[in-house]
């Protein structure tokens, strides 16, 4: 059985960033702002959405399904999309490895 080595904080900021910008590139898609978006998921303030994007924050589990719809994704799929970049190894796990015997 082989164990993977935890990974440091510098890989956690990395691919942070890089939902961020998944994040992004889904909601101009959208052909949404950073205001639009944080009116259309409720937030207060759109720097929520700013962080997130810059990689300094992540979607909230129990917001990944208003997130999902608001940037028009189905929302099994953009959960396990954020899942690989939040947890490579639990989504691995659950999605790359294969059955037991």
């Amino acid at each position: 059985m082989q164990m993977e080595v935890a990974k440091g904080p510098d890989e956690t900021k990395s691919r942070r960033r890089e939902a961020g910008a998944w994040l992004k590139a889904l909601r101009q898609r959208a052909g949404l702002s950073q205001i639009q978006l944080a009116e259309r998921l409720g937030y207060k303030y759109y720097t929520f959405i700013a962080q997130v994007e810059n990689g300094h924050g992540r979607v909230p589990t129990d917001g990944m399904e208003a997130w999902s719809l608001a940037l028009g994704e189905p929302p099994a799929t953009f959960a396990r999309r954020l899942l690989s970049f939040y947890d490579p190894e639990l989504h691995r796990l659950l999605f790359e490895a294969k059955s037991c015997p």
